[in-house]
């Protein structure tokens, strides 16, 4: 892919290419809460993304998804690996998906639940970390239940113990693991919606957000994230399908 002036000064007006990166999820970013440099498929990536536009790194870690989103408004980061969803391309220009992650709910023991679906009802209460991707998601489409949100994905869990509420919603591989903590609760089969992972960069630069585009089809068609996926033992998740034309 021909890197021209504009997508170079546009990913990287600093000089560096400043990265976005959301900590808390584990399934895509690692050690970073260690001090260690963060390592994962999104660090993977981005450093892919330096490499061949020949320019320095730069991490900029936030510890959820919805605080990195909304530091797009004050110019923290260039560019950002994180869930693609329609309130948040008010302000970033998204590429088609990378990587899709299932989501779906975990009941407690005894709960009369067993289908997704069934969810959805009166005086039903759902945990959910605030301003996640399926936040946004659930908040679009549910039609009776209700939404209590906490902070970060560890917050959602301790809330929906604490509260005894009827539903924890969560990324599947993080439920599997949440369920093995909370003896008789069971995860429900299926999924509400695979979270779309992508690459954005702030609105307005068109050049960057073609090229970004550009990579992320790349290296989902070269096997690139494929290899991520295996290299860093990541369970649970898929490549996107390629965009159609």
């Amino acid at each position: 892919m021909k890197i021209s002036s504009a997508v170079r000064s546009e990913l990287a007006p600093t000089g560096k290419l400043r990265v976005g990166l959301n900590y808390g999820n584990f399934l895509l970013v690692s050690d970073a809460s260690k001090g260690d440099a963060p390592r994962g498929i999104a660090p993977d990536l981005a450093h892919e993304l330096a490499r061949r536009l020949e320019v320095p790194l730069e991490f900029v870690g936030f510890d959820t998804a919805g605080k990195l989103a909304e530091a797009v408004k004050a110019g923290a980061w260039d560019v950002a690996f994180l869930g693609a969803e329609p309130q948040r391309a008010n302000e970033i220009a998204f590429t088609a998906a990378y990587l899709e992650i299932p989501a779906t709910y975990l009941v407690p023991g005894g709960s009369a639940i067993r289908t997704v679906a069934e969810v959805d009802r009166e005086g039903v209460r759902i945990a959910v970390a605030a301003k996640s991707a399926y936040d946004l998601y659930l908040s679009r489409n549910l039609k009776h239940a209700k939404l209590v949100r906490a902070e970060g994905i560890d917050g959602s869990y301790d809330l929906f113990v604490a509260q005894k509420l009827e539903a924890l919603s969560g990324l599947k591989p993080r439920l599997v693991s949440d369920a093995e903590r909370l003896p008789g609760s069971r995860l429900l089969d299926g999924q509400f919606t695979a979270i779309q992972q992508a690459v954005g960069t702030p609105k307005g630069r068109d050049a960057a957000a073609g090229y970004l585009r550009e990579f992320a089809e790349d290296v989902k068609a070269s096997g690139w994230v494929a290899q991520a996926i295996a290299r860093n033992a990541v369970r649970g998740v898929s490549v996107a399908p390629q965009a159609v034309a």
